[in-house]
């Protein structure tokens, strides 16, 4: 829930749906879907997010969600 606070996400819809799925335990599906829309809405994030990114990709063992969102770092 942290990342999703402090994610770049701003579609209500798209928030919406990654807290549904959390609240019903999917937090798997819940990070891959916050990943592909900052991915697919190309939406900037930091180099700070996105090591936590990795962290919790690494952590939940699913390295494909995160793959390619360093394309959209800032400084």
């Amino acid at each position: 829930m942290a990342l999703l606070e402090e994610s770049p996400l701003t579609g209500e819809a798209v928030i919406t749906d990654v807290r549904h799925l959390l609240s019903h335990g999917e937090e798997t599906l819940a990070f891959d879907t916050m990943c592909s829309w900052i991915y697919e809405d190309a939406l900037p994030i930091t180099q700070q997010y996105h090591a936590l990114l990795v962290a919790m990709a690494d952590e939940m063992d699913i390295p494909r969600s995160v793959q390619r969102l360093d394309e959209l770092l800032i400084d």
